[in-house]
């Protein structure tokens, strides 16, 4: 398939939905399906079907609208051009089919209907996520209407590989997986390796609490992810990828397998992709279920058939990995971002965010907070913004304590500081990370001592047990921890903490436990308070046991 043939494909979709003055978009994603958009979107197609209506009304399914607190979700659109007109109908439920395709006419009910110029959209910068909730998954040439595989193609037939790596280093674009690692600088450590044989990972192993960005991306957009390994292996020199999913992410596996089924058949993937000399084979390999396997290491053993656990580096993936071949490992949004900045400019991505942190960030946004959903923002977006604009503040009148962001690889963040903007080197000055993009937010009946245990018991039950440091120091910080939060803990437990956080994070052998003690640490320093009134046996907010009069939170 040429450049040419695939704008023709293109405009042949946009030409057959054009014809059509009435559309509804039905979120099928994981969040709308659980609470049964699958029987509504049936229950819509039967309404249609009933009413002879389907030359002018097209039903489509669609990824993640966003706000994932009201599903199910349904856009209606009526129009084209200047006549076009779009409204987000919230919690559609399918007795509902009948008056919803009458409100074509009448109008839609104002109670269902969602403002689309909220903060919650108008604030957001789609990049990554532009074509989510707007096609359908599961057609490719839906995807390829939108734009898809168009910088590939013409990548392959107009630029070479130093081409695309050179967009790649004037984009400024940085690991959306966790420490902000140079794409570029890690894209041209696998292209200068001398070897046969290449691989190009994406890392879909996806494990933080509260996080669900790459499943959002994978389920509403894979063709994006398998664009942008596709670049990337161009670049590199790799012939072979591996996406590394996790075995929970069911809809994600199944629409990501028709997406290489699709894309090879129709030569945007495989052998001679293009009809070029490029040749690039994609398989899905199903996560063993462990956190840890989100390390790139442990990923690349678990891959390979064996245990997932970490090994010493150097030497590193990307000249010695999968097989021991040089492997380029990026996680998927990283991977998302790669077709616009080569169709768009390196510069014109290098232009949104800030001085060291370019481009956008999704974020999972869950927790104490009236819109939970996945929104995508400019680097450099404050917190307040994300939480009490996009995120409607907190429910019930509440006042926000915190947010936490990076997973339990993270920390803890107080609201004084929710004026700083998100970006790579202000998160670690506060003492977390951007990590893969989860963010909860969390109110004053969350007590931070608790929240520091809930993360340490994770990392405790997640660590693979190769090291001792990891193996057996989030034991005995989670063990310090649940003496402090039950009141029984004196000034030596304190101490102890600290020394133990300190030991685990220098020895540990890999990320997990390097990182394990980050929501320990951050809620020592800002909320000493709340440990020293633990260690008085009060809670000030009364989740560990009851507060005393003097400790209750503010209200």
């Amino acid at each position: 398939m040429t450049p040419e043939e695939l704008r023709s494909r293109a405009e042949r979709r946009r030409l057959e939905e054009s014809r059509f003055s009435e559309r509804l978009r039905v979120c099928t994603a994981t969040s709308c399906a659980s609470l049964g958009s699958g029987a509504l979107f049936d229950a819509l197609s039967a309404e249609i079907h009933r009413r002879g209506t389907g030359d002018r009304c097209e039903l489509k399914r669609v990824g993640c609208l966003g706000l994932c607190a009201a599903g199910p979700l349904v856009m209606a659109e009526q129009g084209t051009g200047s006549t076009h007109t779009e409204s987000l109908l919230r919690e559609v439920r399918p007795e509902q089919a009948a008056s919803l395709l009458d409100g074509f006419r009448d109008g839609f009910p104002a109670e269902q209907s969602v403002p689309l110029d909220l903060p919650f959209f108008r604030k957001q910068r789609r990049i990554v996520s532009e074509a989510c909730g707007r096609i359908d998954p599961d057609r490719i040439d839906d995807a390829v209407a939108a734009g898809a595989y168009r910088a590939l193609l013409e990548a392959l037939h107009e630029r070479t590989p130093a081409d695309v790596l050179a967009e790649i280093d004037r984009s400024g674009l940085r690991g959306r997986g966790g420490a902000g690692y140079p794409t570029g600088l890690k894209w041209h450590t696998v292209a200068k390796a001398e070897a046969s044989q290449k691989f190009v990972v994406c890392n879909a192993d996806e494990g933080d609490p509260g996080a669900y960005m790459d499943r959002s991306v994978l389920e509403s957009d894979p063709h994006r992810v398998l664009e942008g390994m596709a670049l990337a292996a161009y670049a590199v020199g790799a012939s072979e990828g591996f996406v590394y999913v996790r075995a929970e992410y069911l809809l994600a596996i199944e629409r990501l397998r028709q997406a290489i089924g699709q894309a090879n058949q129709i030569g945007l993937l495989g052998s001679a992709v293009g009809g070029t000399a490029f040749h690039f084979h994609v398989e899905v390999r199903l996560g063993a279920g462990a956190y840890v396997c989100g390390e790139e290491t442990a990923l690349l053993a678990s891959i390979e058939g064996g245990r997932g656990t970490p090994r010493p580096r150097p030497p590193y993936p990307a000249a010695a990995g999968l097989f021991g071949a040089p492997t380029l490992i990026n996680n998927v949004e990283t991977l998302a971002n790669v077709p616009a900045i080569v169709a768009r400019g390196g510069d014109w991505f290098a232009s949104i965010g800030t001085e060291k942190s370019k481009g956008t960030k999704i974020f999972a946004l869950a927790g104490k907070v009236a819109h939970t959903g996945v929104i995508e923002v400019p680097m450099g977006t404050t917190l307040h913004e994300i939480v009490f604009e996009l995120g409607g503040g907190i429910p019930d009148g509440a006042r926000c304590k915190a947010v936490q962001t990076g997973g339990p690889s993270g920390g803890c963040i107080p609201a004084r500081f929710f004026e700083t903007p998100v970006d790579y080197e202000n998160l670690a000055g506060l003492g977390s990370i951007m990590g893969s993009g989860g963010l909860i937010v969390m109110d004053e009946q969350t007590c931070m001592v608790d929240i520091a245990r809930f993360f340490m018991a994770f990392c405790r039950d997640e660590s693979c047990g190769k090291c001792v440091p990891c193996r057996v120091g989030t034991v005995e910080l989670h063990q310090l921890l649940d003496t402090i939060a039950n009141g029984r803990a004196g000034t030596r437990d304190m101490e102890l903490l600290e020394e133990f956080c300190d030991l685990v994070r220098h020895t540990s052998l890999c990320g997990l436990g390097q990182s394990a003690p980050n929501p320990v640490l951050s809620t020592l320093r800002h909320f000493p308070e709340e440990y020293r009134a633990h260690l008085r046996g009060q809670c000030p907010a009364g989740v560990c046991f009851p507060a005393s009069p003097a400790e209750e939170p503010p209200r």
